[in-house]
């Protein structure tokens, strides 16, 4: 008979890993019986991973009130591989591109849910806004919001970098001196969000290095 419920100690806490495969009432017996044990006599914060099992909101909550049943237990985390048709219907519409051409002007904004290709300028005080990435084939002068839906991993790339704000996600950089160079020195670049928080700012030749995943392009040698 296989482990329905594994426990592991980890610095954090405990972590409880529910096997996906079983029936639902089969995993909330082995759980219980788990959750008794003598054993687990210790305060412990705990994280539970459902795997590829979908669960209601109402048997999550059922899941969690069983685990804390032992009072020195506290769910922390309740993770879960299956995504929403929402979700889903979000990373889908995050992958399309919509095409702007013309001048942005001061003002005015610019929104698409996935990617966003502007063939012209954007002005000062213009902004531009996408869900994915930002692609300008010209000036990029005003405020520029990539991975707007919390895609942390979305980049701005621009003809000439000048943008006066740059944001990804919900991290913000307010362009200075130093950074705005291109005017000095017009040279492509992209802006892409560090794992230290920051906004980087580099070639656009190294965009095939920072973030390779872009590129969905097959065939070709």
């Amino acid at each position: 008979m296989r482990n329905l419920v594994y426990i592991k100690g980890t610095k954090q806490g405990l972590v409880l890993q529910l096997d996906d495969q079983c029936s639902y009432t089969d995993l909330l017996t082995e759980l219980q019986a788990k959750v008794s044990d003598p054993a687990l006599d210790g305060s412990a914060e705990v994280q539970i991973h459902l795997g590829n099992r979908y669960c209601t909101e109402a048997q999550t909550k059922e899941i969690i009130a069983i685990t804390q049943s032992n009072s020195h237990l506290r769910v922390s985390s309740v993770r879960s591989d299956v995504i929403t048709v929402e979700e889903s219907n979000r990373r889908i519409m995050e992958r399309q591109s919509e095409t702007y051409v013309g001048i942005v002007r001061s003002g005015q904004v610019v929104k698409a849910e996935g990617d966003l290709v502007v063939v012209g300028d954007v002005n000062p005080n213009a902004k531009v806004v996408a869900g994915g990435n930002i692609y300008v084939l010209g000036r990029l002068k005003g405020i520029a919001h990539a991975g707007a839906n919390g895609n942390r991993e979305a980049v701005i790339a621009a003809s000439w970098l000048e943008a006066t704000h740059l944001k990804i996600d919900d991290a913000l950089e307010t362009m200075t001196d130093e950074l705005t160079v291109l005017s000095e020195q017009p040279e492509m670049e992209c802006a892409y969000l560090h794992t230290n928080g920051h906004i980087i700012i580099d070639r656009l030749q190294e965009l095939r290095f920072i973030r390779p995943q872009i590129s969905t392009f097959k065939g070709g040698s």
